[in-house]
């Protein structure tokens, strides 16, 4: 059994995770404040940045493959390009229209971020299947608390370098440079490991019910995720009344999902990953739940929420990406056509909720940073916490009916 570089895979992890979801979070807000961009319009721009994902990242899919005997040249350039895009979106003034701006660096970023993505998890179906039995879950747990740590680092950090920063995001930005520096240095030997396999047909992926259905789950599954992190910062501003309390809260929820990663993996050795990734997804519906009953002044309950939802994130981040690779190490080893498949679901359902949210909230009379009427806040409160619970019962519907055996689950 080898002995797998598993730190190396939870920093390369924590960079991807920071350029990922809190670009979500931040970049909307910072180009609506700084620029006066409209959310409607924001919104658009990345959902179709989302459309173009549907030709891009099957197609990276299969370029990470024919890439694979040099990775480590090919991980080098893709990481180059996503720090450049990372200063160009945050810490440079627009040259052109900021909404155009916006675009050409998302673009950039988000290219980048899915040949990583899917270069990364395609070389941990690798490396996990070297280290035996529940080699997957094992690695899977690394990884995704090292994401998870990441996300909670990159979701607080604008705000706390606002005490040392006239310009927070651009520190941010240059903060970003550094830990890129740090993760290339980490996997540095580890795109060498072995001769890769011979690239998989995707035919094969997609010809293979548990595949497509595991891929409809997280189609399902993240969405709510994307709902949540959409409009979490306004519905803490506007719904809870408390601005200022949006890094702390963020940062609760985020570290509970990295603290809660390995107790999931550790659970999941010894219920099976399906059953306790049903348990995780039950319990963010009963956390979202409650959240739509939240208003003005509720800051305490809605930190046991963002502790609960974040644990039951730790469950998904974890569980379902072990579930989907220890498939894929049967039917499509090299995997890269696979996890670019993974990365278009994951990618599209942050664009679909922004298309769909933004503006909803929009034609609701919700306005930023303003005094909102009641049925602006009744619709950000179902918006933020009902539509999740439906599309997680959905979730848990569809992975109760996928047939895993215990040993197809890490």
């Amino acid at each position: 059994m080898a002995t797998a570089p598993l730190p190396g895979y939870a920093l390369f992890a924590a960079l991807l995770a920071s350029a990922g979801l809190p670009i979500y979070i931040h970049a909307p807000k910072f180009y609506v404040d700084e620029y006066g961009v409209s959310l409607a319009a924001l919104g658009a721009v990345l959902f179709g940045l989302r459309l173009f994902d549907v030709v891009q990242d099957p197609a990276l899919g299969w370029l990470s493959e024919r890439l694979r005997r040099v990775r480590g040249l090919a991980v080098g350039f893709g990481v180059a390009l996503l720090a450049v895009s990372m200063v160009a979106l945050f810490a440079v003034t627009p040259p052109v229209a900021p909404l155009l701006w916006f675009g050409l660096t998302l673009t950039g970023l988000f290219t980048a971020f899915s040949f990583l993505t899917i270069t990364f998890y395609a070389q941990g179906v690798a490396r996990a299947a070297r280290m035996g039995r529940g080699g997957h879950v094992r690695l899977a747990a690394w990884r995704e608390t090292g994401a998870l740590l990441g996300v909670s680092a990159a979701a607080v950090a604008p705000t706390a370098l606002v005490a040392v920063s006239e310009a927070p995001f651009a520190a941010f930005a240059v903060g970003f440079v550094g830990l890129a520096l740090l993760a290339v240095w980490a996997m540095r030997r580890e795109w060498g490991m072995a001769r890769a396999p011979e690239p998989s047909n995707l035919r094969a992926v997609l010809a293979d019910p548990i595949a497509r259905r595991l891929l409809l789950v997280a189609l399902l599954n993240a969405t709510p995720v994307a709902v949540t992190s959409t409009l979490f910062l306004f519905f803490v501003e506007s719904r809870l009344a408390a601005p200022g309390w949006e890094g702390p809260l963020l940062l609760l929820f985020f570290l509970a999902a990295a603290a809660s990663a390995p107790l999931w993996g550790r659970l999941a050795q010894r219920l099976g990953a399906k059953r306790t990734l049903l348990s995780g997804m039950v319990l963010s519906i009963v956390a979202f739940g409650f959240a739509a009953t939240l208003g003005a002044g509720d800051l305490v309950p809605f930190a046991v929420i963002c502790l609960a939802s974040g644990a039951a994130l730790g469950a998904d981040m974890t569980l379902l990406p072990a579930i989907f690779a220890g498939r894929m190490a049967q039917i499509a080893p090299n995997a890269g056509q696979a996890f670019g498949l993974w990365s278009f679901v994951s990618k599209f359902t942050l664009a679909f909720a922004a298309v769909t949210l933004l503006p909803l909230l929009e034609a609701a009379g919700f306005r930023a940073g303003a005094e909102n009427d009641a049925s602006a806040l009744v619709m950000l409160g179902v918006l933020y916490a009902l539509v999740p619970c439906a599309l997680k019962l959905m979730g848990i519907a569809l992975l109760a009916a996928v047939p895993l055996k215990r040993e197809e689950t890490g």
